[in-house]
């Protein structure tokens, strides 16, 4: 079996199995207490923190632990909204960022305060200028992923973090996905992470606050972590999140070189061996495992279930999969297609072989897929409408309504019109994305009497 969704959860490293077992021997004392065995937890915690913050490029005392990395994301937002509430409730996010990330906006939202989404462009990375421009005089907080979880695009943290230090708003960066290969440059004034990103074990995450950043923890006190992560702290995890990150940063150099070199195949292959795929994110500035691709007229759960029983381990942002109904949020920004998406995210060590032996099993897997999904006869779906044709998707999930768009597209003379009717909310995005792949021209959405109606005119 090849795991390639080391975006969703890194294998445990040799190094943190090792830590951990160490750590449950020796660090299973109160590190609060003054006692033989609390000193000697009270070092290993100690020398964690040390060797997190000197991976993360701050101060041991600027660095707490959390229980995930969305406690992390969650109780730095709060925090620092909190202790800038008499500059402003303003809080600037991109619109690719993490869920933790969305969901921490939403609540503030819901609190009462203003929200800015920044867009991105079709690769998934912001502008820094349009950063710069939704500043404000309110604004408390901005917050921007260091690379994106689904694509792998990279962003460009150091000129935003430039931005909001000209503007006095601190920047809170996402760097999840990214800091087992590296530092994150830039004035950044919080920064957050989470170790089974990187290959240590979960339930551990990591909060870094610059000194000089006004923040108020949120919820009841407590002494632990200087009050910004309370209850009791997991010692074995904790002991082994930083030396596995410690670890992997030590193959980082040569371990992202061989791993761009594999993505990069599987970049220009995979719309060589498979036809209709839109391959997605930024070419260049990404991660150096992810590569994300899309393909048309296939049923995402039901490609990641053939991939599955062909031995390879991937995940979707798509629409059709059994975690959601609607297009990734990822995906819906940037606006490309979501049928059939598949991330592929290799972990470190993972072999060449594998790789080759994805780019022979995945042709023939989506070809399957395909063929088994079918599609409605078009005598049944289409009826004239004078010039134009209308196909009735009413009911149908994505990919059919493209399907059988495609299927009648011909059947129109070149300047006439297709109407598509649904009510799937994937087709938003899908039906736009096929007329950009296909070269029709895309018209825009009417209500109908039921679900929209998708206007495509064809131009070829």
């Amino acid at each position: 079996m090849a795991y390639f969704d080391a975006a969703s959860a890194a294998p445990l490293h040799p190094v943190a199995r090792q830590a951990l077992l160490a750590s449950l021997d020796e660090g299973w004392a109160d590190p609060a207490r003054l006692y033989r065995e609390g000193r000697r937890a009270r070092l290993l915690l100690d020398a964690a923190r040390e060797a997190a913050a000197e991976c993360v490029g701050c101060r041991a005392d600027e660095l707490v632990f959390t229980p995930s990395g969305t406690r992390a994301v969650h109780s730095g937002v709060a925090g620092a909204l909190a202790g800038r509430r008499r500059v402003g409730r303003h809080l600037i996010v991109s619109a690719v960022e993490h869920s933790s990330v969305l969901h921490a906006a939403e609540a503030h939202e819901a609190d009462g305060g203003s929200l800015t989404q920044v867009g991105v462009d079709r690769a998934g990375a912001v502008d820094p200028a349009a950063y710069a421009a939704a500043l404000r005089e309110d604004t408390a907080l901005a917050c921007l992923q260091s690379a994106n979880h689904e694509v792998g695009t990279e962003q460009p943290v150091t000129e935003v973090a430039e931005a909001c230090r000209a503007a006095g708003v601190p920047l809170l960066v996402d760097a999840a996905q990214s800091l087992g290969w590296g530092r994150v440059e830039g004035h950044w004034s919080l920064l957050t992470g989470s170790a089974h990103k990187w290959g240590g074990p979960s339930g551990v995450g990591l909060l870094a606050v610059r000194k000089g950043v006004r923040f108020a923890p949120q919820g009841p006190g407590d002494e632990r972590e200087s009050g910004r992560a309370p209850g009791f702290e997991n010692l074995p995890a904790i002991v082994a999140a930083a030396a596995s990150l410690r670890a992997v940063r030590a193959e980082a150099a040569a371990e992202a070189a061989r791993l761009r070199e594999l993505t990069e195949r599987i970049r220009a292959r995979v719309p060589a061996l498979v036809p209709d795929v839109e391959v997605v994110g930024d070419p260049a500035r990404r991660l150096p495992g992810v590569v994300t691709f899309s393909c048309l007229y296939v049923d995402g759960e039901t490609l990641l279930h053939e991939l599955d029983r062909a031995g390879f381990s991937v995940s979707s942002g798509s629409s059709c999969t059994s975690s959601t109904l609607t297009p990734s949020h990822v995906l819906k920004a940037m606006g490309v297609l979501s049928e059939g998406n598949v991330r592929v995210s290799l972990p470190p060590g993972t072999a060449a072989e594998d790789v080759e032996r994805f780019l022979d099993v995945l042709p023939g897997t989506v070809a399957a897929v395909r063929e088994k999904l079918g599609a409605p006869a078009a005598t049944e779906t289409v009826r004239a409408a004078g010039p134009d044709l209308v196909v009735d998707a009413l009911g149908r999930r994505c990919p059919i309504p493209v399907i059988e768009l495609a299927k009648v597209i011909g059947d129109v003379p070149v300047g006439g019109t297709v109407r598509v009717l649904s009510d799937d909310e994937a087709a938003r995005l899908d039906i736009p994305a096929w007329c950009e792949m296909r070269g029709q021209e895309y018209v825009g959405e009417e209500p109908a009497e039921r679900g929209t109606a998708y206007l495509v005119r064809r131009t070829s």
